[in-house]
Order: structure tokens, then C-alpha cells, then sequence
């Protein structure tokens, strides 16, 4: 693995923990300029994958939270090259590449989701790969980088901007309304496919998006033989003229505006309860809400110094300049301060109940995550009477101009998703696909019984994190 130098020779745990896993450090031109050497790092990787080791890399070349991908650096395929150059007499010898995927939710939102994704390996040998042997023309570099591009691109969301990202969302919860019922996976391809057509780009069609067997090949049959890309995707059959689609998107981004402003979600709007219900429902999230409230008080007092500390660290980080390129660094923080500051209060706790200590020592730390589940259903509950108490008082004439007007919506969606080749019948068809992933709520009876999972909260959206309010905004990355 590879990470930043500037992580290397610190006192510190994290700076110890990269070191001992052997990562070895990259010199990066934001640091040093032009002085950046890396020969003695890129040789050891070579040496690595030699003899068979695993290289991780990050080509991108930096942590960074924006709405697409950066241009990814060619070090990779430089490595490739020198590798199999390296072993261009070896017929056996063979190097797999295996690009990944990363697609965060809300990046910068405590207790949010992650959706990782491993796309299709690529096999690459010296006597398959001829032009990747040195001397290189580095138009061959320049292309394998643009296929892993491609690729990582293909299994993540990748929008010119924030605006686009959260049309696209709105747009995959009205067409498929199915929250945690559905994978993660298919909410991620589903986003994609949208944000590709708001944003421009030649959209692929659903049943090509989610079986991708594109692969990097040498064209023999040429005259002159080349490395070319062969892409298994293809346009879709029929396409709504981009004009009709930034109307479409500017219509949505105005009703999540309104959504916004009034505090609920679309699926609030789209299932009108009576007014009756929606009463009843709000005494009930007001008891459930008071009652998750008051068993958390004990924990919650255990976990506030964990919560000072960590905030403290990372107020004193951002002090040090922009953050939105560094929340892997304000993880890292969070990590280290929250765990030494949990491990010192489990210390005084153990101390002063020392006489039952055999009770304690499992108790305080089954307590503390208790609590926590507590508190983040506590949140969910006052998150959905805040919702609940909005929509009573929003009046019958203004919630039906709004269903209207959703309704209005929904059918240019779906007359969108047709062009864009997606399924039919989305709540159909999605509620079979896949199975027991990983925060996925299948059926009544796994959505009532995960409420009380000691191992992960009931998600109704994929959407949410832990916060008071829906998150559907993000950072202004001009400020």
C-alpha cells in the first residue's frame, strides 16, 4: 500500500500504524514541487509485484471529496509497464489488474453508508501486451490509464457537480420509492444512469450498466497494431433530447428546494396519510422518542467526554486550511482521539466500580454501544415527528398542489427512465434483485425486527445518517 510521506515519521499512532503494515511513501507534487522523486518507491512496487505481491495504489493521487473523479495519474500504468517489461522473458508470468470502486453517501456524515464495488480484473501478459514493453510509447500509458478511468467510473456516481448528484437522487428514489429494500448497489447504478443523462453524458442501458465485461485487448487485426478499448456498452436505443432533460432536472432540483424547505422527504408526499393517521402517528413517535431518549441518558454521559475530545481535535484541524479535500484525515482524528479518549473513560469507570468488576468489565462497553443504537433510533424518530408535524400543518390545499405536482414529475421520470432503458416495473423488479446485503431490509417481518438489531439500525433510506434532519444538501465547495 501507498500513502502520502507526509503521513511517515510522525509520533503518532496513525503515522505507526501506516508504517508497521509496510506502506511505503509517495512524494507528491503538492508537498515538493518539482523536486518529487518517487524512482525508489516505483522500483520497489515493480520488485513487489515480481514476486507476487499485492500493490495497492490510489490514482487519483490525493483524498478528495468532490461530485466526480479526477483525472487519474498514470503511475499505475507506468508500474504495469515497468513490471511487465521487467518479466518480458517469463511466458508464465501474468499481472492481474483489478480496479475498485468507492461510492460514498454522505462522505462527511457520521454513521452513513459506503458502497464498494470491485469492477471486472484484467489479465495482462508480456506476450499479450507487446506494446506495454519498453521503450513505450506513452500514448499506450495514456490509454490503459482512460480504460481504469472508465472503469472506476462506470461503478460510482461521477457528475460535473453537486446540483447534478442530488437531482439524480431525487430522481432514482421517485422512479424506484423502495429506500433500504433495494440493494445498495442497484440505488448507486440507478443514481448513475440518471446523473449521466442530466449531466450529457451518452447514457448506458440498465442491463448493460450492471453486467459490465468491457475489457483492455490488443487489436491484432490491425495494420498497425494498436491498443484500443472495447467497450460492451452501447447507447441507448432511444434518448430524450438533452434540452428536455435539464428541464426535467431543473423542475426536480425546484421540488427538492420546496421538499427542503418544508422539512420531509418525497415518500411523504407520495403516500398522503389522513390527517387522522398522521395524528396518531405523531403521539406515537413522541412516546417512542421520549422513552429511547431516557434509557440513553446513562450512556450518553459516558460517551460525552468521547464526543468533546474528538470535536476539539477536529475543530483544531480544520483550523489548518480548507477541509473538503482532507476528511480522511479528520477520520483518522476522530479515530484516534475518540478510541484514546473511550479507553480512558472505560479506565476511570473500571476503577471506580472496581468491586464488581467482572460485571463492569462487560457491562460499561455493552452499555456504550446500547446507547448508541438507542440514540440513533432516538434520532430517526425525532426525525421522522419533525417530518410528521410539518406535513399536519401544511393543509390539505397545499399538500394536494404538491402531489400534484409530484405526480406531474413521477410521469416524466419514468418517461425518462424508458429512454434510458431502465426496468419497467422498478418496485417489482428491484425488490427480487440480490440478496441479504448488508443493511438491506427485505420483508415486514426483517424490517420490524431489525428496529431492534444490536448489530445495525433499521434504515428506511440509504439516504440517511445520523442527523436531526434529512440530508439532501451538500457542501458549497465555492466557499
Amino acid at each position: 500500500m501507498t500513502a502520502k510521506d507526509t503521513q511517515f515519521g510522525k509520533k503518532t499512532f496513525t503515522s505507526w500504524l501506516i508504517e508497521s503494515v509496510g506502506t511505503v511513501p509517495i512524494k507528491r507534487r503538492q508537498e515538493h514541487g518539482d523536486s518529487a522523486d518517487n524512482m525508489l518507491v516505483m522500483t520497489s512496487l515493480v520488485e513487489s509485484l515480481r514476486v507476487g505481491d499485492c500493490v495497492c495504489l490510489f490514482p487519483e493521487g490525493m483524498s478528495r471529496y468532490h461530485p466526480g473523479m479526477a483525472p487519474l495519474k498514470t503511475g499505475v500504468a507506468r508500474i504495469v509497464s515497468d513490471t511487465l517489461s521487467a518479466e518480458k522473458d517469463n511466458p508464465l508470468f501474468e499481472l492481474t489488474l483489478v480496479t475498485c470502486s468507492i461510492t460514498y453517501m454522505h462522505r462527511e456524515r457520521f454513521r452513513s453508508d459506503v458502497l464498494v464495488s470491485f469492477n471486472p480484473p484484467v489479465k495482462l501478459r508480456p506476450k499479450d501486451f507487446p506494446q506495454l514493453i519498453q521503450p513505450v510509447d506513452f500514448s499506450v500509458i495514456r490509454s490503459l490509464t482512460a480504460f481504469m478511468q472508465s472503469q472506476i467510473s462506470s461503478g460510482t456516481i461521477d457528475a460535473p457537480d453537486w446540483k447534478t448528484v442530488r437531482v439524480a437522487k431525487l430522481a432514482a428514489r421517485m422512479y424506484a420509492p423502495l429506500g433500504t429494500r433495494m440493494t445498495l448497489g442497484d440505488h448507486v447504478r440507478v443514481t448513475r444512469v440518471f446523473s449521466d443523462a442530466f449531466s450529457g453524458v451518452t447514457s448506458r442501458k440498465w442491463e448493460e450498466s450492471v453486467k459490465d465485461e468491457g475489457g483492455w485487448v490488443s487489436d491484432t487485426s490491425a495494420k498497425k497494431e494498436e491498443l484500443v478499448i472495447r467497450d460492451s456498452v452501447a447507447p441507448a436505443t432511444q434518448e430524450a433530447s438533452q434540452e428536455y432533460r435539464e428541464r426535467l432536472a431543473k423542475d426536480l432540483g425546484e421540488y427538492q428546494d420546496l421538499l427542503a424547505h418544508l422539512g420531509i422527504k418525497d415518500e411523504r408526499i407520495r403516500r398522503a396519510l389522513p390527517r387522522p393517521f398522521l395524528f396518531y402517528r405523531i403521539v406515537i413517535r413522541v412516546v417512542w422518542m421520549a422513552i429511547l431518549l431516557a434509557i440513553s441518558i446513562p450512556g450518553l454521559l459516558l460517551w460525552l467526554p468521547v464526543y468533546l475530545t474528538t470535536s476539539y481535535a477536529v475543530w483544531r484541524f480544520k483550523m489548518s486550511g480548507p477541509i473538503w479535500d482532507t476528511f480522511d484525515e479528520i477520520a483518522q482524528y476522530k479515530m484516534i482521539y475518540g478510541l484514546g479518549a473511550g479507553a480512558v473513560v472505560y479506565s476511570i469507570c473500571l476503577l471506580i466500580t472496581w468491586p464488581i468488576l467482572p460485571i463492569t468489565f462487560w457491562a460499561i462497553p455493552l452499555l456504550m454501544w446500547l446507547t448508541l443504537r438507542w440514540w440513533e433510533d432516538a434520532v430517526s424518530a425525532a426525525r421522522a415527528l419533525n417530518a410528521l408535524m410539518r406535513l399536519f400543518l401544511l393543509g390539505r390545499h397545499e399538500l394536494g398542489r404538491t402531489k400534484l405536482w409530484r405526480d406531474g414529475l413521477h410521469k416524466r421520470v419514468m418517461e425518462l427512465s424508458q429512454e434510458l432503458g431502465l426496468p419497467d416495473d422498478p418496485e417489482s423488479y428491484f425488490a427480487r434483485r440480490g440478496g441479504k446485503e448488508k443493511g438491506r431490509v427485505r420483508g415486514k417481518w426483517e424490517s420490524g425486527s431489525r428496529y431492534f438489531s444490536l448489530k445495525r439500525r433499521r434504515k428506511r433510506d440509504w439516504n440517511e445518517a445520523l442527523r436531526w434532519y434529512d440530508v439532501t444538501d451538500y457542501p458549497n465547495m465555492d466557499n
